[in-house]
């Protein structure tokens, strides 16, 4: 473990003179060697963690987006072995395979209308040619909702995450491409600084190429690592909100899901028909179950033998939270990818039978957060599912002496 902390140690602050080099003015292509050779397959979470402590130290957000264009270009070479898509990412419908349609869109908009009007006036400034290239840059302008559902929609989970330098250094680029080609439209409404037109829309297009590489090597990718399913979900439906550019029409995303309603309907029908459940030591009303399990001063989550998730108590002070999208849901979908394999390794070892209980207990505020994992089986020892438990310890460890009086 020692030796992983130092490597990923040396790694940083390798990446950090490297950057600083650029800083001073080192050429780039210098820097571009040295880094290839000394940080082949750097991840894009140290990426993060570096800019963030470089605005920690100081260091301005505009000097990071200044650097950000040149450590992109030193990027680009390697950006295929950082990252590996997830498949998720590659669904009908899924928020970031419409960001990436529509970047295609811009492209195509770009090089088969607002191109050709350029060229046109290029050849020809007369007042029709001016009209025409006006209507192109006015509906480049529609990129906007493309930004503003990034900017609105992908950056506040980032910073949820902690990644908090990419979305402001980012932004700052997409007001510039905004506040330019708005430039260009008002110049080319007002005849305005005509002889210099071209220069700031192929000034523009520039930037938006860039950013289209940015986001889908370095933005997409980052996110992918850290997004679950049901945030991808609260984007997507969000996401109709603010609307879609350059694209004609939209898939609907339908994650893969159990409709669990519908799966224990009939099961449960002969149970509920008299508001009873029947167990082998009494007989409880539906509502007093639930109020019950409610009433307990712990979490409860069940995960069935398939590795869905079926059920979840809503304690008054629950410690993590849950909405009712994870019903249905894998529990592996429900995990961020960096902690999926130890979901994965304690379900296996209860399947397989290896063991009976997993915990672990951490520091959370004033919390002190008892966590246990149980498999559950029935009579004959078959594995039926996991029911997790959470719960605060820290009163109960505060508990001396003893009570014998109601106070």
């Amino acid at each position: 473990m020692s030796e992983l902390i130092n490597n990923r140690e040396y790694r940083r602050e390798t990446l950090r003179k490297l950057i600083m080099r650029l800083h001073d003015g080192e050429p780039l292509e210098a820097v571009r060697k040295d880094f290839n050779t000394l940080l082949k397959g750097i991840s894009t979470a140290e990426i993060v963690e570096l800019e963030n402590s470089l605005v920690a130290e100081g260091v301005p957000v505009e000097e990071i987006q200044r650097l950000c264009d040149i450590h992109a270009a030193i990027l680009g070479s390697s950006v295929e072995e950082i990252h590996n898509y997830k498949k998720l990412m590659e669904e009908e419908g899924h928020p970031v395979e419409i960001f990436k349609k529509e970047n295609r869109g811009i492209e195509a908009f770009i090089e088969n209308s607002l191109r050709p009007a350029m060229e046109n006036f290029r050849k020809d400034g007369s007042e029709e040619n001016a009209e025409k290239l006006l209507r192109a840059v006015s509906r480049l302008m529609e990129i906007d909702k493309h930004y503003n559902r990034k900017e609105n929609l992908l950056f506040p989970y980032m910073e949820k995450y902690g990644i908090t330098t990419p979305p402001k250094v980012m932004w700052g680029v997409d007001d510039e491409i905004r506040a330019e080609i708005k430039e260009a439209a008002d110049d080319l409404r007002n005849r305005r600084n005509m002889p210099d037109i071209l220069n700031k829309i192929e000034n523009v297009i520039a930037k938006i190429k860039d950013m289209i590489f940015k986001e889908e090597n370095i933005l997409f990718p980052m996110v992918s690592e850290v997004f679950t399913e049901d945030e991808w979900l609260t984007i997507y439906r969000e996401s109709k909100e603010i609307g879609f550019c350059f694209i004609d029409d939209v898939e609907q995303w339908k994650p893969e899901r159990v409709d669990l309603e519908k799966e224990e309907q009939k099961k449960g029908e002969k149970e509920a028909e008299d508001g009873y459940i029947r167990f082998e030591t009494g007989i409880l009303e539906i509502e007093e179950l639930s109020a019950m399990l409610d009433t307990l001063p712990i979490d409860i989550t069940f995960v069935d033998r398939n590795d869905t998730v079926k059920y979840f108590s809503q304690s008054k002070d629950r410690i993590f939270a849950r909405t009712k999208a994870v019903i249905g849901r894998k529990v592996q979908n429900c995990h961020p990818p960096a902690s999926v394999h130890v979901v994965e390794s304690i379900v296996n070892d209860f399947k397989s039978g290896k063991k009976d209980k997993e915990e672990f207990w951490i520091n959370m505020g004033s919390k002190y957060v008892y966590i246990r994992y149980f498999a559950v089986r029935d009579k004959e020892g078959k594995y039926l599912g996991t029911v997790e438990v959470t719960q605060d310890i820290r009163p109960m460890q505060e508990i001396r002496g003893e009570k014998r009086l109601i106070e």
